[in-house]
């Protein structure tokens, strides 16, 4: 077995006391070492194939220097992008990013949720399927000063409990809309992309709000339901139109962006021409949109904004003096209609 290379040796190899190749190692900000000293120490730990113990490094420092991110579904790319856009945000401020991933299952999420203690981490970054469900569970992290900061959809009525960066969609929603309407649009349907027993939450009220105040009577909008993948939401658009062949909606709007792409598969395999039949938005609008066949409409989430109020808000409690107080703080972000060519006029 071959020996193990300590942090005095590679103190030794850059000619430095220990201390000092810790606190380069670590990325401290306290660190008043020269930048050839900082490049020769970290020479010496790449010459030496040196990996720092997380747990060695917590108990001398009292922290891992790396942050949790629980997310619902590492294939939904609106969730990798976000993990991306997070990992590059704690990095720059000498944390790692370890990810937990709940598989769109409500059972593995709480299970998950349930062991967050046993991950070497100082704080926590939660996309839970509905904070209200959690809310006496991070009511409890926040008395036990565990910092976290929770992400989601929409304006709880109730505040959150612990620090929260969250998506208003009443814009972004409201432009697609006005845009749909302006257009011509009078039949509308809704594809909520569910996982088993969660709910909707608050985008399709919202959606049946606004195309009602807009004179479009509930009678033409058609709420369908389905699974997080696209395959799901393809057959279940599928089935909707084999049973609907007259009077089918002439816009339709999905839950995210893969429930929208299965839509569009699901409606082109029935002979409809996208947008000349049939328009489609979706929700988040990952890189992906842009690169389709047909360019897919969608109402953009600030992934970039999101993931970087959630690192400065988390990094700032973890970084709290002993004996410092914040009270849970919440950063609101809205969201942004991007029209593409999935979009057209209602047919005649």
């Amino acid at each position: 077995m071959s020996k193990r290379i300590r942090l005095k040796d590679v103190a030794d190899l850059a000619g430095v006391a220990v201390n000092t190749a810790s606190t380069i190692l670590n990325r401290r900000p306290n660190s008043w070492a020269s930048k050839e000293t900082e490049a020769r120490v970290f020479e010496a730990a790449r010459e030496l194939g040196y990996r720092p113990s997380k747990t060695a490094r917590a108990l001398r420092s009292g922290r891992y220097h790396s942050i949790g991110l629980l997310i619902q579904d590492l294939t939904n790319p609106f969730f990798s992008t976000l993990a991306d856009e997070l990992e590059a945000a704690v990095e720059e401020r000498g944390y790692g990013l370890l990810v937990e991933n709940c598989r769109s299952s409500l059972l593995r999420e709480k299970q998950l949720f349930a062991e967050l203690d046993d991950l070497e981490v100082d704080g926590t970054v939660l996309w839970l399927s509905d904070n209200a469900i959690f809310r006496p569970e991070l009511a409890a992290m926040a008395a036990a000063r565990h910092p976290v900061v929770a992400l989601g959809n929409g304006i709880p009525a109730q505040s959150i409990p612990v620090d929260a960066v969250l998506s208003d969609f009443t814009q972004g929603l409201e432009d697609a809309v006005d845009s749909l309407c302006r257009l011509g649009h009078r039949r509308f349907a809704f594809l909520s992309a569910l996982a088993e027993g969660q709910s909707d939450g608050d985008r399709p009220r919202l959606f049946l709000e606004m195309l009602a105040a807009r004179g479009i009577p509930a009678v033409d909008i058609d709420i369908l339901r389905t699974g997080h993948s696209v395959a799901s939401a393809c057959e279940t658009f599928s089935a909707f139109l084999s049973a609907r062949t007259e009077g089918r909606p002439t816009a339709l709007f999905a839950m995210n962006d893969l429930a929208a792409i299965g839509a569009m598969r699901a409606a082109i395999d029935h002979g409809m021409s996208i947008p000349h039949e049939l328009s489609v938005v979706g929700v988040d609008d990952v890189p992906l949109c842009s690169f389709l066949p047909i360019s897919l409409s969608s109402i953009r989430q600030r992934f970039k904004m999101i993931s970087r109020a959630a690192a400065e808000l988390l990094i700032s409690r973890i970084e709290l003096p002993v004996g410092g107080e914040l009270a849970p703080r919440q950063q609101v972000f809205p969201t942004l209609y991007t029209p593409r060519e999935s979009v057209g006029p209602a047919p005649r």
